[in-house]
């Protein structure tokens, strides 16, 4: 019998969640195969099999572990179960016709089902005076919560969607309930923080705003070419990225962090990057963007961003980092506050895109604007320095040319 045990995640980490289990017990496992999926403060990983063999389990899920703690157990002794033949399963239609519910799967190829029965079963099913009024009323049937034998829809159903329009299928009314759910430890990670962020830094923000018509041009002229050379999407973060590099390169302390008594300024641009994730928000590193090619870095952040969705993210990824750029714009979001990512100094903020009448020579014209927000640690970075930081970004945004220098600036910047 060979013990599973907590691996050792990091240097500050001690404790970690089961999250689920992703065998059942008995289940025979190969080697390497994954069997249960954990969650420490700062990420979620996955534990394999160290061997082949019959699944113990030991920890349930939802328990705190410690680091070292044995997770299950692996009878390597037993044999792999033969492969049985599959049994064959009862058709949809008849495991429907058990439970009343309607068919709308097709029939079985030997016997052919009329147009006019298939064309029946895939109309919504309502009483001649629900239907009536649905149609009277023109009422979307999506609406409507069917409480009839088989789904069909009643009068009665029909009029309770006329009296609570806008109320959502099956909310009960004038409801009180609660939900109580315990907190992940990546959400407590990420609450704690927050608050030492606010608590610990002389934080303050400044705005401005960027015409995104430059960009959003480019982006059009050379969407296609660059996706058939380079097999990415030319986003709208690349262009902030290196936008960003160039003026943390003009203004070192917006790329600097306090250490104690020290001031800690970096050469070069590891890039952080916001990204929701389902069980929170965690914040990924580009390394060195200032070196990597418009190309690059967005295959990086279309990397950095799936690894997030699938919690795919390793500690080494997301440690490190010494500016953050988050997109509240993805979520509607016009103009928000960002806090700092300690020990980072700064973070930028981008916005939802809109079109907003503009004064351009004494005339007004509608452009698309996004506005931009730098929150900075007001201990390390002067006024002078936020406010230069973001100018030079807007520059940089509203002519994306400058970014870079020799032949046609536009096609060098995209490797055309």
């Amino acid at each position: 019998m060979i013990d599973i045990k907590v691996p050792t995640v990091g240097e500050s980490i001690s404790e970690v969640v089961l999250v689920k289990w992703l065998k059942k017990q008995g289940d025979y496992v190969d080697r390497d195969e994954v069997i249960a999926e954990l969650e420490s403060e700062k990420a979620t990983f996955e534990v394999n099999a160290e061997q082949a063999g019959t699944l113990n389990l030991v920890g349930k899920e939802g328990d705190t572990l410690k680091i070292g703690d044995v997770v299950a157990r692996i009878d390597e002794t037993a044999s792999k179960p033969e492969s049985k033949p599959e049994s064959k399963a009862a058709s949809p239609a008849a495991q429907n016709a058990s439970n009343g519910s309607p068919v709308k799967t097709a029939a079985a190829p030997k016997q052919a089902e009329p147009k006019q029965a298939v064309a029946a079963t895939e109309q919504v099913k309502a009483t001649p005076v629900a239907s009536a009024i649905i149609a009277d009323k023109k009422i979307e049937t999506s609406s409507i919560s069917a409480t009839g034998t088989g789904g069909k829809i009643l009068k009665h159903d029909v009029l309770e969607a006329l009296n609570n329009p806008g109320r959502a299928l099956g909310q009960d009314l004038f409801s009180r309930a609660d939900k109580h759910e315990k907190m992940s430890n990546l959400r407590k990670t990420v609450s704690r923080r927050l608050v030492e962020a606010k608590n610990t830094t002389a934080m303050l923000t400044t705005f401005n705003e960027v015409d995104m018509g430059p960009i959003m041009a480019l982006r059009t002229q050379y969407k296609d070419k660059f996706k058939e050379k380079h097999g990415v999407n030319l986003g709208f973060m690349s262009f902030f990225i290196k936008a960003c590099c160039y003026a943390l390169r003009e203004w070192p302390a917006v790329n600097a962090y306090i250490d104690g008594d020290e001031i800690i300024y970096h050469d070069y641009s590891d890039i952080s990057i916001a990204v929701s994730a389902p069980k929170g928000l965690v914040v990924p590193v580009i390394r060195n963007a200032e070196s990597l090619s418009m190309a690059e870095i967005e295959k990086k952040v279309v990397e950095l961003a799936t690894k997030a969705r699938d919690n795919k993210l390793s500690l080494e990824e997301m440690q490190g980092g010494t500016f953050t750029i988050t997109n509240g714009g993805v979520f509607g979001s016009l103009m928000s506050t960002p806090i700092i990512n300690i020990p980072q100094s700064a973070i930028l903020g981008m916005h939802k895109i809109e079109e907003r009448p503009i004064a351009v020579n004494g005339l007004v014209v509608i452009k698309p604007m996004m506005y931009l927000a730098v929150s900075y640690d007001h201990r390390i970075i002067d006024g002078r320095e936020s406010v230069s930081f973001l100018v030079r970004v807007k520059e940089l945004l509203e002519n994306p040319g400058q970014l870079l220098f020799g032949r046609d600036p536009v096609k060098t910047l995209l490797e055309l």
